[in-house]
């Protein structure tokens, strides 16, 4: 078909048999033939043939125009897979959680820097969410459900909300049996994000449970709310990717690890017309392969893929 669409834009745009004959190095009675059997096909008189000149019909105009703009967009359609082939470069900006972008995202792109060294990266660090198509970002690095099904996301690592206290603090407390005993206890509560501050929501089975969780210690930052746990300020719901080495070093202890919290899950978000870009494709799998292999992931001593 796109071979149809050629041809007949060819012969209109030299304006006789004879010049599209010559431009395709056939005989007119060839072209002729052709055409003939192009609008038999269709059922339609596409030109008008004199012996001076050629004509379009109504019909021939709609064909012409719209051949022309499906021809168009097929030649862009193939410089946008052949350029996503090509080394990346130009400018990319990434958006990124603060602490998650400290601690993964930098040093990620500090490696992909040294691989792809015509790539600028900008990195904007924010725990407040930005609105893609209003915002100068290529990349968001988002946490929890896949978003907006207008925007492609695409999972960088699998990852789980925790709760856990350091030691100290279970030792003095004691530790929570059901999700309701956390009523009872100091919890460090994070608020991000514009959403409901301390309501924690947990499942076991088909049961789910939102418990107003209380404590004398809050804030905004990640970073700081860790810090408490670890000081023995009382227990926090934290990403397992911000936590995991301390699990393992034995500074913090889960607990109620029966139950679910919100999935956590990483996923890199972009608009669905950077899907052939080169520079936003190759940093999304380095960043998948940057945080499989990190030392201080979750997968570390265990599978999470």
């Amino acid at each position: 078909m796109q071979s149809d669409l050629a041809f007949f834009c060819l012969i209109v745009k030299q304006g006789s048999m004879a010049a599209a004959a010559r431009e395709l190095n056939l005989t007119p009675p060839s072209v002729s033939r052709r055409l003939a059997q192009l609008e038999e096909r269709l059922g339609v008189r596409l030109l008008n043939r004199t012996t001076r000149r050629l004509s379009l019909t109504g019909e021939g105009e709609v064909y012409f125009a719209s051949a022309m703009r499906i021809l168009s967009d097929i030649e862009e359609m193939e410089q946008q897979v052949s350029s996503s082939r090509a080394a990346p470069k130009g400018l990319l900006r990434i958006n990124a959680p603060l602490g998650f972008g400290r601690s993964y995202i930098g040093p990620a792109i500090s490696a992909f820097n040294r691989r792809y060294p015509e790539v600028e990266v900008q990195l904007h660090l924010t725990d407040r969410p930005v609105n893609l198509p209003d915002e100068a970002i290529d990349i968001a690095i988002r946490f929890g459900e896949a978003p907006d099904s207008r925007l492609i996301a695409k999972k960088i690592a699998a990852n789980r909300r925790l709760l856990c206290a350091s030691p100290a603090y279970l030792a003095a407390a004691g530790s929570p049996q059901t999700p309701h005993d956390l009523t009872r206890h100091q919890c460090i509560v994070l608020r991000q994000n514009e959403m409901a501050a301390g309501n924690w929501r947990l499942s076991h089975g088909k049961q789910t449970e939102t418990v107003k969780v209380h404590g004398t210690l809050s804030t905004n930052d990640g970073e700081v709310a860790l810090n408490w746990a670890l000081d023995g300020y009382g227990i926090l719901m934290r990403a397992e990717w911000d936590v995991a080495k301390y699990l393992r070093s034995g500074r913090l202890v889960q607990v109620l690890a029966e139950f679910e919290t919100p999935p956590a899950d990483v996923y890199a978000v972009y608009m669905e017309r950077l899907n052939l870009s080169a520079k936003v494709s190759c940093f999304v799998e380095h960043l998948r392969n940057f945080m499989r292999q990190h030392a201080d992931g979750p997968a570390a001593g265990r599978t999470v893929w």
